[in-house]
């Protein structure tokens, strides 16, 4: 199983990386804010994680990183 790492602090809640995901694995948070006032993305169903690294592409900031 793949583990991913979000730096939520940075993250803009923009979704790319959620609709990237082939097994549906991230959604964006709805009961977290960051400290930019933003809802991050965050691993909703780890174990169906393949560690394609798909969302980690897709970020346009690069806050996701994939340890397979």
């Amino acid at each position: 199983m793949a583990k991913l790492t979000f730096q939520t602090d940075l993250c803009k809640g923009c979704g790319l990386c959620v609709d990237a995901c082939p097994k549906g694995c991230l959604a964006i948070a709805t009961e977290k804010i960051n400290k930019k006032g933003y809802s991050p993305a965050e691993m909703v169903y780890a174990d169906k994680c393949i560690g394609c690294a798909f969302c980690a592409t897709m970020c346009p900031d690069c806050i996701i990183t994939v340890e397979k």
